[in-house]
């Protein structure tokens, strides 16, 4: 029963995460981008620059395009993909039809504060769906359906769709200082919903080389509060034998870790380099969605039977 509560919990409050960084989507992009006439990257892109030319809002050309892109996903990247994407898809059209009419004014008179501000608050957006399995669809869709039948990476495919999608607005309003903030805003967003994914697991690994590494792994437990890890290894030039400390911690903790080892041995051969992720106690927790175990392949399997003369050790059914 605990286990079925934690499960509801969690996926409860990754919907929340996602339906909230959704509505931060719409908001900087409703509020701040589109009264600027700034055409940016993904279907919201596609959406404004339809909204320009026949005044259908972006909320219906951005959703119909989804839903169109997740029917051809359906067929090739299959149904755990299309399931995962259709939730997020559907919120940032609901928030941005909503939020269209009702920040169609902006909040400031200043282009590139609004293209600033909006752009940050479209990558929190994105950012904080992506930490809670959430995606909002979009050149998402096109990327991973090119990635499966061609050697062009996901992240290099969604690039080159939003780049032709904002140097497209140029068509359109003849301004160059229109497409030079969409790729502010493209740039921008990048950057926050990285820092949004990637702040809270950053970490550092140290490598240690050092003849008094015993001096130095107690002190990390005992002061840092760390673990080590002792690796043995060769040193190719000497054929000695030499013992490696091998160290994960927080990046706020580094500082602590190198003052130790150079309090102890400042000779120490030591490489420090940054984590993207660590997981298990201690650190984070790894979140990612299991599959549901295949019960029909195990009922399949025929029972096994003891060889004769051979004492198995099941104890019987009481």
């Amino acid at each position: 029963m605990g286990i079925e509560t934690t499960k509801l919990w969690r996926v409860g409050r990754d919907y929340f995460f996602i339906t909230f960084g959704m509505a931060l989507y719409a908001f900087g992009f409703c509020g701040f981008i589109l009264p600027e006439k700034v055409v940016i990257g993904g279907l919201a892109g596609i959406g404004t620059i339809v909204y320009f030319l026949t005044d259908i809002p972006v909320a219906i050309t951005q959703y119909a395009l989804n839903l169109l892109l997740l029917a051809i996903a359906y067929k090739v990247v299959g149904k755990q993909f299309v399931l995962g994407t259709i939730y997020g898809a559907t919120m940032i059209s609901v928030f941005v039809g909503i939020f269209q009419p009702l920040l169609a004014n902006g909040f400031t008179n200043e282009p590139f504060m609004n293209v600033v501000i909006g752009g940050a608050c479209a990558g929190m957006g994105v950012g904080i769906a992506f930490t809670h399995n959430g995606s909002s669809g979009g050149t998402d869709i096109v990327a991973a359906m090119v990635s499966k039948y061609t050697n062009v990476t996901i992240g290099r495919m969604m690039l080159y769709s939003d780049c032709i999608i904002i140097s497209s607005s140029f068509l359109i309003f003849h301004q160059a200082d229109k497409v030079v903030y969409g790729f502010v805003v493209l740039v921008l967003a990048s950057y926050m919903a990285d820092m949004v994914v990637n702040t809270n697991r950053q970490a550092v690994q140290f490598t240690i080389f050092s003849k008094k590494w015993e001096e130095i792994a107690t002190a990390i437990n005992n002061e840092a509060h760390r673990g080590c890890t002792v690796l043995t290894g060769m040193g190719w030039y000497s054929k000695q034998e030499v013992k490696v400390l091998l160290v994960m911690c927080r990046k706020i903790e580094s500082v602590t870790i190198s003052r130790i080892i150079k309090s102890i041995d400042p000779d120490a051969f030591t490489t420090q380099a940054n984590v993207n992720g660590v997981y298990g106690k201690g650190f984070d927790e790894l979140k990612v969605k299991m599959k549901a175990p295949d019960h029909t392949m195990v009922s399949r399997q025929p029972a096994p039977k003891p060889s004769e003369g051979i004492t198995t050790n099941i104890p019987p059914k009481i």
